[in-house]
């Protein structure tokens, strides 16, 4: 007879960027709520220096991760442009597409961590593959 262990979870979809290990000592992942705070941290500092602007309804501002690895904060930019850019680009096809082809950006620095981030990001290992969610690559 096999026991199954109880899971506490069972209600409850988990994000899979919390439960990704380090890949080695130099490839330290960030947690998605850390890389919210800090996201929440930016968007104050914008508005403060922006006359109250929310810089997550500005279509012309561009955003790099330059050692991106799981992929977190370039998916949490984006899911928060897809909310603040709903009126400026009210079809949500053009304007995922237009985040991801004009705003966002990523440099991996190992092919393991780029393969995260497309997935994280595009919901598909290449950003034109036919499961990505965006179309205009």
């Amino acid at each position: 007879m096999i026991n199954q262990a109880s899971f506490t979870l069972r209600n409850r979809n988990p994000d899979i960027l919390t439960c990704i290990a380090n890949l080695s000592n130099d490839e330290v992942f960030t947690p998605p709520e850390f890389a919210n705070r800090m996201l929440d941290t930016l968007a104050e500092a914008w508005a403060a220096d922006n006359n109250g602007a929310n810089i997550w309804a500005d279509a012309t501002v561009k955003f790099l991760d330059p050692f991106t690895k799981s992929g977190v904060f370039l998916r949490e930019i984006t899911r928060r442009l897809v909310q603040g850019l709903e009126i400026e680009i009210p079809d949500l096809g053009k304007r995922v597409d237009h985040i991801l082809t004009k705003q966002v950006y990523g440099i991996a620095i190992t092919q393991i961590t780029s393969l995260l981030a497309r997935r994280s990001l595009y919901c598909s290992k290449h950003a034109n593959g036919e499961h990505s969610i965006a179309s205009s690559f």
